[in-house]
């Protein structure tokens, strides 16, 4: 039989069993040490470019204590809301370290964007007079999110499917988009793209660069506007499979590099800078929800139920997302049981496992949910009135710290505030 130490997990049992302690199941726990060499990593594979910077998409952890760790290795923000800037801002990320990249944006997002001095990535070409007219203007520097079409296809089949996704401008509205910013006094541009999602193979980012600086080198010819900046956005996936290899960050970054010698150097484009915003490669790999059994079922399947649920990581039960499981002090046991493993929302899919292969698991186990760092606790909610887990960081010198408390009840009643009913339930409390 298959043992599950196939994944490594950061963790051990001695240790969650002190932890739990102090910070009861579930919580997200996340590793310090291997957020500092992937961070490490990402900045030596692409320095090779001097203007080169990550603006870590937000969305995948909003977090400020992890944010704060990739800033120190020269990490922007990649900010899609309202509360995401004002996150930014707060933290002292200013002007161009943060890039605000939105969809159907409404208007005083725009206008705070522009307020924080962040560089806007327009997602729709009607977006040029909607953002002048708030603004009274144009900034001197804009972006474009570029979309070109049809299936977005590598040696090993299709990846995505761009055509069918809801951002960004066709090929020609790119040339319209440019020529119209020029001409309302915008002197420095970006390009900006999201292809496929998840990618586990170091060819994404050199073929999507060479989309993209190919893209660049006509705009410039044609449209004489100046590009500042491509950025590649994210993609660069982590291996959720046990049995998948990891993308290599260096050979990605050297494979974007020969491109850009390729076509932007002779082209006189060798000092456009290098953007990424990779927030599942940064961060996913490197966070994992804690949770323990506390119920077992024998009916038409065997069932494990355990503390956390899809409240506390959506992706299995919203699109049957895989996640490693590990039975902490069981990693060398054999996967000789078949089980459901379920939260207890009054949903069916709240599911962490369907007729996943496991060791014998008894109450009282503590299962490692690995892979959560990025749009773990990001995508969580509230339905059933469950409350979220709190945050942990596993520090480097082996300490715990809470970045997040958990959610109290008040929390969840807090939004009514000035009703009849908030009262009530502040006298039960």
């Amino acid at each position: 039989m298959d043992r599950q130490s196939r994944k490594k997990v950061f963790v051990t049992k001695d240790m969650i069993e002190e932890i739990v302690k102090e910070y009861p199941t579930p919580f997200h726990i996340y590793d310090e040490k291997g957020i500092r060499e992937n961070a490490q990593a990402v900045k030596e594979a692409f320095a090779w470019n001097k203007g080169f910077k990550e603006y870590f998409a937000v969305k995948a952890n909003p977090n400020p204590a992890l944010i704060e760790i990739l800033r120190e290795y020269g990490c922007g923000c990649d900010c899609s809301s309202m509360t995401e800037l004002m996150l930014s801002r707060a933290m002292g990320i200013r002007g161009e370290d943060i890039m605000f990249s939105s969809n159907d944006t409404p208007a005083e997002e725009y206008a705070y964007a522009a307020k924080a001095g962040a560089i806007i990535n327009l997602d729709d070409i009607t977006h040029i007079d909607f953002v002048e007219n708030i603004l009274g203007g144009l900034p001197e520097t804009m972006s474009c999110r570029y979309n070109p079409g049809g299936v977005f296809q590598m040696s090993n089949g299709i990846m995505d499917n761009p055509g069918d996704a809801k951002y960004g401008f066709t090929t020609e509205q790119m040339f319209e988009g440019f020529r119209m910013m020029k001409e309302k006094g915008v002197k420095n541009f970006g390009i900006h793209a999201f292809l496929a999602s998840n990618t586990v193979t170091n060819e994404y980012y050199p073929m999507l660069a060479k989309q993209l600086f190919e893209l660049g080198v006509r705009l410039k010819e044609e449209t004489g506007a100046n590009i500042r900046f491509i950025n590649l956005s994210g993609g660069v996936g982590i291996p959720y499979q046990p049995d998948q290899e990891g993308n290599d960050i260096r050979a990605i970054g050297e494979g974007v590099r020969k491109v850009y010698e390729e076509i932007l150097v002779p082209a006189g484009m060798g000092d456009v800078a290098i953007y990424t915003e990779m927030g599942r490669f940064m961060m996913g790999s490197y966070g994992a929800l804690v949770t323990r059994a506390i119920h077992e079922k024998h009916t038409h399947k065997e069932y494990i139920g355990v503390d956390a649920c899809a409240v506390n990581l959506m992706r299995p039960a919203m699109y049957g997302a895989y996640h490693h499981i590990t039975v902490l002090g069981k990693e060398e046991a054999a996967c000789e049981c078949k089980y459901d493993v379920t939260g207890s929302l009054c949903e069916n899919n709240d599911k962490f496992a369907v007729d996943r292969m496991l060791p014998k698991i008894e109450r009282g186990d503590y299962l490692v949910i690995h892979d959560t760092g990025a749009h773990g606790y990001a995508m969580g909610y509230n339905y059933n009135g469950k409350l979220k887990s709190a945050e942990l960081l596993l520090r480097e010198d082996g300490t715990v710290s809470l970045i997040r408390r958990a959610e109290k009840p008040m929390d969840y009643f807090a939004t009514l505030d000035g009703f009849e009913i908030y009262k009530k339930i502040q006298e039960e409390l």
